[in-house]
């Protein structure tokens, strides 16, 4: 791809538009970056680049005499690719693309790529965890927070990048090859964006597009969308389940952790070794198997020794602390229904009940599922954010519900509802836009504010 001297418009100052905008201009392109926000709230990291690497900042409305000059957009996931400038250069003939779809052309050796509604960055952490305590040479990055073009220099021939995806970063490849490619699951979400559920699962399944039969494509069989997918895909598909046993692919039978194909029958690890909690979880570990399995030289013992050790990723199902009896879980990862539906099943054997912390900016998507686990596990919600009068209308009646304007008089209000043995679970199902900038700043706020109680009840104790 020749990016000398190319007129290049990159949508969105975010973390991917500001590598992109960086990537585009130490190679030689003419770049502005652009942002509906005022420039005067953007990161010191985005506008530092007009005088590091001469790339033109725009805020606001974008002129059409620009937009007539422009070659090239590379569009970052939270803007839509309908979005005004996008059409207008696509229709004159330019390309539009986002930040995976750029960095992969200039990407060196493999690539295993995740996507999935839920368990995205645990399984992506997981698989490079598998990978680099077998030896080999790993990469992370992608939506888990590590923009793609940022490891395209230290990308080389014998390097597995593993590369977490999103339905939004899956719109805009064109040319990306996944030599693994996973799909953990496809459920209702980002229904905010997409006006069907069919248009959202189109977007998952566009991380099969370019692969070959010499491809390896993991499925999920016990998702009704995934499994679905296996008859149309041109890779060698390997499924994975925890309700049932298969004939060939990764499953959980009575509590162990099998790999089988038409001549073996291999137990790899029990399930009571993972330190991951949940169901949700065995099937990440399940994933991640079926994708490590097809690289070269990673051993079973290399493998247990990892699942053995392997805690998760921050801001998912995380013990933070104890306080009075009371434990408290951040879950701010869980930014969908879906998500929170897997939280409460996880810890649905606790002995205790749960006060559940809930809420943000909605996805458009039903808070339903969620009532007969509320119903039976939850003693009482603290809702947030946006969506907090719908999830109180959608959830009425199953347990008694306060709301709180702050992440902490929402653990003061918590806390205060809960019983020693109880759990204070933060697991939203909606994105954090609302209130904070990220989901991690939601999560760490919520870790820190529990510090903070902790510390005050030490204090007037003494």
């Amino acid at each position: 791809m020749q990016l000398y001297k190319k007129k290049t418009l990159v949508l969105g100052a975010g973390k991917s538009g500001v590598a992109a905008a960086k990537f585009l201009a130490c190679r030689g392109a003419i770049v502005a970056l652009h942002d509906k926000k005022p420039i005067a709230e953007w990161t010191e990291e985005a506008l530092s680049l007009k005088e590091k690497f001469g790339v033109g900042l725009i805020d606001g409305q974008i002129p059409s005499w620009l937009l007539d000059q422009i070659d090239l957009v590379v569009i970052s996931p939270g803007v839509p690719t309908n979005t005004i400038p996008a059409r207008y250069v696509d229709r004159k003939g330019g390309e539009v693309i986002g930040e995976i779809e750029l960095a992969y052309r200039f990407l060196k050796g493999k690539i295993i790529a995740i996507t999935g509604t839920n368990g995205k960055t645990t399984t992506t952490t997981l698989i490079g965890e598998l990978l680099k305590n077998a030896g080999k040479k790993v990469q992370v990055a992608g939506n888990i927070g590590l923009p793609l073009t940022e490891v395209v220099e230290t990308s080389t021939e014998d390097t597995w990048n593993v590369i977490e995806t999103s339905s939004f970063q899956l719109e805009t490849i064109k040319l990306f090859h996944p030599n693994i490619a996973v799909a953990l699951n496809v459920t209702p979400n980002h229904l905010d964006r997409y006006d069907f559920f069919h248009e959202y699962a189109a977007a998952k399944h566009r991380i099969f597009m370019n692969q070959t039969p010499e491809d390896i494509a993991v499925l999920n069989a016990d998702n009704e969308v995934t499994a679905s997918w296996a008859k149309g895909l041109r890779a060698k598909v390997i499924f994975f389940s925890v309700r049932k046993e298969l004939e060939e692919g990764f499953f959980l039978k009575e509590g162990s952790l099998i790999f089988r194909n038409s001549s073996i029958d291999k137990f790899l690890i029990s399930r009571d070794e993972i330190l991951l909690r949940g169901l949700h979880n065995v099937e990440n570990v399940l994933a991640s198997l079926a994708a490590v399995w097809y690289c070269d030289g990673v051993s079973i013992e290399s493998i247990r020794q990892t699942l053995r050790t392997f805690k998760g990723v921050e801001h998912r199902l995380e013990l933070v602390d104890t306080i009075q009896g009371v434990k408290f879980y951040n879950d701010s990862k869980a930014t969908s229904v879906d998500a929170t539906l897997k939280a409460l099943e996880a810890l649905s054997d606790e002995p205790g009940k749960i006060v559940l912390i809930m809420g943000g900016r909605g996805k458009n998507t039903p808070y339903a599922p969620l009532a007969s686990l509320i119903q039976r596990k939850v003693r009482s919600m603290v809702l947030i954010g946006e969506d907090a009068e719908r999830i109180k209308t959608e959830l009425n009646g199953l347990c008694e519900i306060s709301q709180a304007d702050s992440m902490k008089e929402a653990i003061k209000i918590a806390f205060e509802n809960a019983h020693a043995g109880d759990l204070v679970l933060l697991s939203p199902a909606c994105a954090s836009f609302d209130m904070f900038n990220s989901f991690e700043e939601r999560g760490q706020v919520f870790k820190q504010e529990v510090l903070n109680l902790k510390k005050q009840l030490a204090d007037s104790s003494e």
